[in-house]
């Protein structure tokens, strides 16, 4: 027959567990590494460098167009393919201020484009600065953020940009005669987040907006954000925006207390020109 352990031996085991090992599962934050002397276990340095070169392939990335537009045509949406100025990679990263207007063919396609009654809102699906997070979480987004819409809205055609900054939503809209334009646009990539989506809201766009001018809805993804309550914020703001005539720091995202009261889905087109 074994014999118990000893006190002591209890009392060892108990200052050994790290209660931080607990939370983990919480989280994909980085606590709880563990040490071993002065340094961090092998496991942690590896799993750091793998989420760098995560980033890095994130932000260079080129996006898949084909794939996006086959996506779309399965949900029976319509497309326009887009350029920034930038004309590629390296220029968009050093030249912010190219990823924010369009490129002279794309200005000649979306005038071609063009609804002849302006739109309520058009999408845009952008690559940003990481082309797999609108790849991947894009298209599902729009359609979760369409079905909470009024029927009576008018959706002008998807756009589609490579190169973009978030900016570019505003030369888009323009072209497009929207009266407000959403951007799925990939977000800065963190070290636990290669594929996050940012999704940017603009009433009446138009070059030379401010950010203060936009609403922001981030990190959407499974482990964030996930496209059912993203869609619902981002209803909301379209028909708050509505309301209001403009968005930005004026329009405040009150969809879950608007919930809780019991709020229509959807508002009454007002304004409209």
């Amino acid at each position: 027959m074994s014999e118990p352990p000893s006190p002591s031996a209890h009392a060892s085991d108990t200052r050994d567990a790290d209660p931080w090992q607990r939370l983990r599962q919480f989280t994909r934050a980085r606590i709880a590494l563990g040490r071993t002397g002065h340094s961090q276990t092998t496991d942690a340095v590896l799993a750091f460098g793998l989420a760098h070169a995560q980033a890095r392939d994130a932000v260079h990335l080129p996006l898949d167009t084909d794939a996006v537009a086959g996506a779309l045509r399965q949900a029976g949406l319509g497309h326009v393919v887009v350029h920034s100025a930038a004309p590629d990679r390296i220029h968009y990263l050093r030249r912010p201020d190219l990823g924010r207007g369009l490129d002279d063919a794309s200005r000649e396609r979306l005038a071609a484009a063009r609804p002849q009654q302006a739109p309520d809102v058009v999408f845009v699906i952008a690559d940003g600065l990481s082309a797999l997070a609108a790849q991947t979480h894009a298209v599902a987004v729009l359609e979760a953020t369409r079905q909470r819409l009024p029927q009576a809205w008018r959706i002008g055609p998807v756009v589609v940009a490579e190169q973009s900054r978030v900016a570019l939503g505003d030369d888009i809209g323009a072209a497009l005669g929207a009266r407000q334009v959403v951007m799925l646009i990939g977000e800065r990539p963190g070290l636990s987040s290669p594929d996050s989506l940012g999704i940017y809201l603009t009433y009446a766009p138009q070059p030379g907006r401010t950010d203060a001018e936009r609403n922001c809805i981030s990190n959407v993804r499974p482990e964030g954000l996930s496209y059912e309550q993203a869609a619902q914020r981002l209803a909301f703001l379209l028909r708050g925006a509505v309301a209001l005539g403009r968005s930005g720091v004026d329009l405040k995202d009150d969809s879950e207390h608007a919930l809780t009261a019991g709020t229509p889905q959807a508002a009454p087109l007002q304004n409209r020109p």
